[in-house]
């Protein structure tokens, strides 16, 4: 009888997949492509690398809500790295505002956790001007905008800037998390997480809102601003949808029940995860983790980011 049972096990292996599905036996899912697939790199590494999203994100919101950045509010965590290019005041009401202020005093804890943590790197090179962000926009809208964008003009132009970069965060440290080896690691960044996942989750709200207010003098509404942001990101990320805008079909909402889309999730409403190179991509605006520009003209600060330029 054991013979017999090993041969049958040994015959089912030489099925064709067509033959094991049709048995009722699912065969494993493919592989990640290789540009998709997580890296191998030290705690260390991996947590030294979300502080180039930590930076941009604390100078972008401190710029806008405050006039002034790290150099002036925490210059030691700048670790001598170059000033921001392009940063000003935004326009903003008093409401926006006063979201923006926390958003960015909360950045800067993050890169003070990090840097205590596990050390910190030098702030990169950042390009926050509104000429990067009106590059970004024509980009993501296939079109040259007239006049060009500007993201410190006001509240909702500041809103739409801001939804292209925490959500970038928030997906990166989703797809960090899995790869930390330390406890201590892994904890510091699920509660970096949770915040990033909740500025975003602000942002969207906000925009919702507004959602089929048209944004002057474009003509296009809020919702379709945002489906074209989250658009080119998937495009440069180039591992597939991870990214969704307000408003979606309906075979895309929560539980295929809904076409509001305020928390960007999956079929199972789990968050989405991005690799360091996907983000790279997606930052540079390049969509090559080889070929810095964009927001981060020099490249990213740290090994992880360092070692895809040398390549």
């Amino acid at each position: 009888m054991a013979i017999r049972t090993c041969f049958s096990a040994f015959l089912l292996l030489l099925l064709p997949l067509e033959f094991i599905a049709v048995m009722g036996v699912t065969p494993p899912p493919p592989l990640p492509l290789p540009e998709c697939r997580p890296i191998v790199a030290l705690d260390r590494d991996l947590l030294q690398f979300a502080l180039n999203l930590e930076f941009l994100e604390a100078e972008f919101f401190l710029y806008g809500a405050l006039g002034d950045g790290l150099d002036v509010l925490a210059p030691s965590l700048a670790l001598g790295g170059p000033p921001p290019v392009g940063g000003r005041k935004a326009n903003l009401d008093p409401i926006i505002r006063r979201i923006i202020e926390e958003f960015a005093y909360q950045e800067i804890g993050h890169i003070r956790a990090i840097t205590e943590s596990v050390g910190g790197v030098p702030r990169p090179r950042l390009n926050i001007s509104a000429e990067a962000f009106a590059a970004f926009f024509n980009r993501a809208m296939n079109t040259t905008l007239s006049p060009p964008f500007n993201p410190y003009a006001n509240s909702l132009n500041y809103l739409l800037a801001s939804y292209v970069i925490p959500y970038v965060g928030l997906v990166g440290y989703v797809g960090t998390i899995p790869n930390l080896v330390g406890r201590t690691n892994r904890e510091l960044a699920a509660s970096l997480l949770g915040v990033e996942s909740g500025q975003d989750a602000v942002i969207r709200t906000l925009l919702y809102l507004r959602a089929n207010e048209k944004v002057m003098p474009y003509g296009v509404t809020v919702a379709d601003f945002t489906d074209r942001i989250s658009e080119i990101r998937n495009r440069l990320g180039r591992c597939g949808l991870k990214d969704e805008g307000l408003k979606v079909p309906m075979q895309l909402g929560a539980e295929n029940r809904t076409t509001s889309n305020i928390l960007s999730a999956d079929a199972d409403s789990l968050s989405y995860s991005r690799t360091q190179p996907e983000i790279l991509r997606t930052v540079y605006g390049t969509g090559d983790e080889s070929r810095p520009a964009g927001f981060l003209p020099n490249g990213g600060a740290g090994r992880i980011a360092v070692r895809f330029i040398a390549t």
